[in-house]
């Protein structure tokens, strides 16, 4: 059973800065990619950042130049530093994760979402 754990969620402030936080654990081989996505009330869920396990990243246009995704692999931790946040950046965000089992099978774990409301 794998668990990922989110942190860092608030309230803040138009213009301000928060740091979310996800941890993996459990029994698994390997991470892959890790990605947080975000929901907005009455909206899809979407992409906000991606980071390979090599750590490329890849960023919705909304957030780049604003947001910032890393890992830490040995913590098995990714982070979304996010600053110069606006209002429509109010969301659920989810933490996800590509993973490697200990039989080669790759699966996708969600992290239960943490809340960001920036107000205006």
């Amino acid at each position: 059973q794998v668990q990922l754990v989110e942190s860092g969620g608030g309230l803040v402030q138009a213009g301000g800065s928060l740091r979310l936080s996800c941890e993996a654990s459990g029994i698994f081989r390997r991470i892959n990619d890790m990605a947080w996505y975000r929901q907005a009330p009455g909206k899809q869920r979407e992409l906000v950042a991606v980071i390979t396990s090599s750590g490329t990243t890849n960023y919705a246009d909304s957030v780049k130049l604003r947001f910032t995704i890393s890992r830490d692999n040995a913590k098995n931790t990714v982070y979304l530093q996010m600053n110069s946040l606006k209002a429509e950046d109010t969301a659920v965000y989810y933490c996800n994760a590509i993973l490697t089992d200990t039989r080669w099978h790759s699966s996708s774990s969600w992290g239960q979402g943490t809340q960001v409301t920036v107000s205006s």
